[in-house]
């Protein structure tokens, strides 16, 4: 879960200090791959900024391979690649209870 201020996002090894593992065995994933930003701004919206790490492999949005100096805003929906793995970012999961 992500939460407000820098996200560490990378491949989940004992002894990594990344606050958003991923479990995988992916090994073109890094330990620490990407970073999403999370801003609250003052009426309570999120903003969500991604970055490559950098890795050794890149990080892709919608398919583009982010520069070493891109900061990209990203939305609900962004389709994030890292290494053989495509994440897909969701602002919040429905409860059964709320469909």
């Amino acid at each position: 879960m992500l939460r407000e201020g820098e996200n560490v996002i990378g491949r989940g090894v004992k002894g990594t200090s990344i606050n958003a593992p991923i479990m995988t065995v992916d090994p073109s994933m890094d330990t620490t791959h990407c970073i999403i930003t999370v801003k609250v701004d003052k009426k309570g919206n999120a903003k969500f900024i991604l970055r490559d790490a950098p890795s050794n492999t890149g990080t892709f949005l919608s398919n583009e391979i982010l520069a070493d100096r891109d900061r990209v805003y990203i939305d609900d929906g962004a389709i994030i690649t890292i290494g053989a793995t495509t994440l897909i970012l969701k602002r919040k999961i429905e409860n059964k209870e709320d469909a």
